[in-house]
């Protein structure tokens, strides 16, 4: 039995300021939560602050966000696999630094995401294993191929013997000097729906990487649980998230960071230019987004060039503020909404709930800052 007493508190979804609280933990439940700071003959750990561990809905464990050498991520992709779950174990610590208790992996063909969840004890870890693409298309680093509808029933029956959730390829990635996505969707309408049908009657759920307009369209009629990446959104087709209540995960960070630093690609100011226009309109229909009603969802891409794991979940909350949502709903997208769409274990602090807390150095409410001062982590007992 521990008691663990916080100044103030965010439960997953309210904010309790100025209103301490005393939690008695018993292994990994949360026995009882007393209003105020009760007496106690235990040793207590005292508080600033205290809230549920935050959840990465989309990473890639065994990528290193850090390496910005293109030559050198291009040749990692040969190394042995005990190197890249060497980077997948660094990548878990680093998780587990910023306050992140659950990720979930969005693919490698390595099959490092799932090695690294089967021996990761701190961290809970959703590993989709090897995601879905069409031959010859975008994502040979994180796909398997599939083409025929036999083929795609096959591979998704084997995800389901090891994973909860299926990843697909739904189109190419962004070509920044144009500005425009590169090539058409992977796949068309009937095929998709096919896939979504066969990952349902598999129990899986369904996220796809997935810009612009046409590849969005498409995911939505085939009835995806989420979009990954979602740039170059409309208003009409966040009216259809919200209707059907779609999940979209922004990941503005690996963006953001060719805007920030172009000069680690080379990009021309003409480029710079045109990723400022994609980040502006990609704010605007977030903050769209969470007016609608959309289930908005915090993840980083943490793998990508200059996005690393860990800390780059915290820049992604702080992107959903500078969008002008509250600090309240930008927690919530990183901490229960997550949990609640995957079926994951919730962490909410309530009476009886599981204990996957964190301790912050401070009230991220008062000072958005104390987000990236992690003091502990309390769970599993």
């Amino acid at each position: 039995m521990r008691t663990l007493i916080a100044k103030s508190w965010f439960d997953g979804t309210r904010y309790h300021g100025a209103e301490a609280v005393t939690l008695i933990v018993d292994g990994d439940r949360i026995a009882d939560i007393v209003p105020g700071i009760q007496p106690t003959t235990d040793e207590a750990l005292i508080c600033e602050f205290v809230m549920p561990g935050l959840a990465e809905a989309h990473c890639h464990l065994f990528l290193d966000g850090g390496e910005l050498d293109y030559r050198k991520r291009t040749e990692y992709f040969n190394a042995s696999l005990e190197e890249m779950m060497q980077v997948a174990r660094d990548n878990v610590s680093r998780h587990l630094a910023s306050g992140v208790t659950l990720v979930r992996d969005a693919g490698d063909r390595y099959g490092v995401n799932h090695r690294i969840r089967d021996e990761t004890r701190g961290l809970d870890i959703r590993s989709a294993g090897a995601a879905l693409r069409r031959p010859k298309r975008y994502g040979s680093f994180m796909a398997r191929e599939v083409d025929t509808p036999e083929e795609i029933r096959a591979a998704v029956r084997e995800i389901a013997n090891s994973s909860r959730d299926a990843k697909i390829i739904q189109t190419g990635i962004i070509d920044f000097e144009s500005g425009t996505v590169k090539g058409s969707p992977q796949f068309g309408l009937a095929d998709l729906t096919f896939l979504v049908a066969c990952a349902r009657e598999a129990g899986l759920k369904t996220f796809a990487h997935c810009t612009g307009t046409e590849g969005i369209r498409i995911a939505l009629a085939a009835g995806v649980d989420s979009i990954e990446h979602g740039f170059f959104m409309t208003r009409e087709l966040l009216s259809r998230m919200a209707g059907q209540e779609t999940a979209w995960v922004p990941t503005f960070s690996p963006v953001y960071f060719q805007w920030e630093f172009p000069q680690s690609a080379g990009w021309s100011s003409a480029t710079v230019a045109k990723l400022r226009e994609i980040l502006d309109s990609h704010a605007e229909h977030v903050a769209l987004a969470a007016h609608m009603g959309v289930n908005l969802v915090a993840g980083s891409d943490a793998g990508s060039p200059g996005v690393e794991h860990g800390k780059s979940l915290i820049d992604e909350i702080f992107h959903f503020l500078r969008c002008g949502i509250s600090m309240e709903k930008a927690l919530h997208a990183a901490t229960s909404r997550p949990r609640k769409l995957w079926g994951a274990p919730s962490a909410d602090i309530w009476k009886g709930g599981r204990a996957d807390m964190i301790v912050l150095a401070g009230d991220p409410f008062v000072d958005s800052a104390h987000l990236r001062h992690v003091q502990a982590i309390v769970r599993h007992g």
